[in-house]
C-alpha cells in the first residue's frame, strides 16, 4: 500500500522470438520485449527495475508477448523533465498504438499499478485486462488517513521537500539503511536488490514520482475502466511496520481499505495475500502465479466474484 530514459530501448530478443522496435517519441521508459504470443504490458514500482518481473516474464513468454518497462529515473535509465507518471501514461498510449497491440494484458507492482489504473481510465478502449499488484487509487488516503486531495496536500509538500533536499550522500545513505524497503520484502538477498535498485535511481526523480503518486486520487476514475481487473494486496508487511510503531493494523482494517478505494471499479476480483509482504511476486510466487493464472485463463469468469470483503 504505500509504495522517472530520454529514448526507450528495446533489447536484443532470442532468436525466433518476434522483435518490436519501441517508437522514437517514448521518452519515458526503457522496454525489454521478451516471448510470443497476446501482448503482456508489465510495470514495476517507484525506484524499481523492470527485472522486477524476471520470474513472471519467465511464466508467461510462452504465451505471451512480455513488454517490460523500466520507469526514467528508476534503477539506471535516465530521469526526464516532465512528471513521470502522466508523461509514461501518454507515451505509453503512443507506444501501444504503434506497436499494434491490440488489449494489451497490463501488469503493474505498487507504483506501476497505480500507473496501470490511471491508464486503463484515461483510455479503456486500449487497455485490456489488469493485473494490479499492492496498489490503490488514492494512496495518501490510505497513508496519511484522510479523505482528500486538500486534507493531503501539506503532508506531500513536506514529504517531497524533506526527499528533495538530501544530499546525494544523504539518499544514499536512506537506501541503504533499508528504512523504506525492509518491510517490503522478507528475503535478505531480495531487500538487496530493491537497495541497487535505489542507489541506481536518480534521487529528484523518486521524490518528484513519488508526490505525482500521492498526488492522484483515482476512486472516481476508476470507474471509467471496462477491463476486468485482478487486484492483489498484501497486509503482513505493513502490519510488522507499524507494530514497530505501537500500531496494531488488522487484516480487517487493510481489506476494508482496499473494498472502499476500488468501489467505483466495475469488474474486479480481489484477494489478499496472507504472508506476503509488498512484493508479493518475490515472497509467495506460488500464490501470486496462482491467482494470476486463474485470471488470465478466464478474467470475465474470474471477476464475477469481487473477492475478499465483498458486500
Amino acid at each position: 500500500m504505500r509504495t522517472a530514459a530520454v529514448t526507450a530501448l528495446v533489447l536484443l530478443i532470442p532468436a525466433l522470438q518476434p522483435t518490436v522496435a519501441a517508437p522514437a517519441e517514448t521518452r519515458a521508459f526503457r522496454v525489454e520485449v521478451v516471448g510470443r504470443g497476446n501482448p503482456m504490458i508489465l510495470i514495476p514500482g517507484l525506484s524499481s527495475s523492470g527485472d522486477t518481473w524476471e520470474a513472471t516474464v519467465a511464466r508467461y513468454k510462452d504465451r505471451f508477448t512480455c513488454h517490460v518497462l523500466t520507469l526514467a529515473g528508476f534503477a539506471g535509465v535516465p530521469a526526464i523533465e516532465a512528471p513521470l507518471m502522466s508523461t509514461v501514461r501518454e507515451d505509453l498510449a503512443a507506444y501501444i498504438r504503434d506497436q499494434r497491440l491490440s488489449r494489451p494484458v497490463i501488469v503493474g507492482h505498487s507504483l506501476g499499478g497505480t500507473l496501470a489504473l490511471d491508464f486503463a481510465a484515461r483510455y479503456p478502449d486500449v487497455a485490456g485486462p489488469l493485473v494490479i499488484v499492492d496498489a490503490l487509487p488514492f494512496l495518501a488516503g490510505a497513508q496519511f488517513q484522510v479523505k482528500s486531495l486538500d486534507e493531503a496536500k501539506a503532508n506531500i509538500a513536506a514529504m517531497r521537500a524533506y526527499l528533495a533536499n538530501l544530499t546525494r550522500a544523504q539518499y544514499d545513505a536512506y537506501v541503504r539503511s533499508g528504512a523504506a524497503t525492509k518491510f517490503m520484502v522478507t528475503s535478505p538477498a531480495d531487500l538487496a536488490k530493491l537497495t541497487e535498485w535505489g542507489l541506481a535511481s536518480d534521487p529528484r526523480a523518486v521524490a518528484d514520482a513519488m508526490a505525482e503518486l500521492y498526488g492522484l486520487d483515482l476512486r472516481a476514475a476508476v470507474a471509467n475502466i471496462t477491463a476486468p481487473a485482478l487486484v492483489l494486496g498484501s497486509w503482513s508487511g505493513l502490519h510488522d511496520q507499524l507494530k514497530s510503531y505501537g500500531v496494531d493494523l488488522s487484516r480487517a482494517a487493510v481489506v476494508q481499505t482496499f473494498d472502499q478505494q476500488f468501489a467505483g471499479l466495475p469488474r474486479l476480483h480481489f484477494a489478499l495475500a496472507e504472508t506476503a509482504r509488498h512484493f508479493i511476486m518475490y515472497d509467495d510466487p506460488a500464490w501470486f502465479f496462482a491467482q494470476v493464472d486463474a485470471f488470465l485463463a478466464d478474467p470475465a469468469a474470474i471477476v464475477r466474484e469481487r473477492g475478499l470483503g465483498a458486500k
